[in-house]
């Protein structure tokens, strides 16, 4: 069963399960430090940044894990990093235990670099 329609992105923050607040808090954190400009919206009932109009980036929440999810490419040029901390990288996405401490610095580099891809050459997803 798919997880109810959130209202808002802070309604989406308000119904996570306690193992997910932590990561998803942080992340949050991290984006706004990141992607200053952007604005938060909900994309597929999930919590992404947008700017003009463009999502950089999205959060998503699971039971065990969560997800910071760009556009392919950006994992892909960097998925050597995310495996040198520990972390899976998937088809767009760097995948985050709960179990597991956020590798902050990773994922603050990784939102910069979407952001000045973005504001170097106006790439959508």
């Amino acid at each position: 069963m798919p997880p109810a329609k959130r209202a808002s992105v802070d309604d989406f923050y308000a119904c996570l399960p306690e193992a997910a607040r932590p990561h998803l808090a942080e992340l949050r954190e991290l984006g706004r430090a990141g992607a200053p400009q952007a604005a938060e919206e909900l994309k597929w009932n999930q919590p992404a940044f947008v700017q003009d109009g463009v999502m950089l980036f999205m959060l998503q929440a699971f039971k065990a894990h969560c997800s910071l999810r760009f556009p392919l490419r950006i994992v892909g040029d960097h998925k050597a990093e995310i495996e040198a901390v520990g972390c899976e990288a998937g088809e767009g996405f760097l995948k985050l235990p709960y179990k597991r401490p956020v590798p902050a610095d990773l994922c603050l580099a990784l939102i910069r670099h979407r952001v000045e891809e973005f504001e170097a050459t106006g790439a959508k997803w």
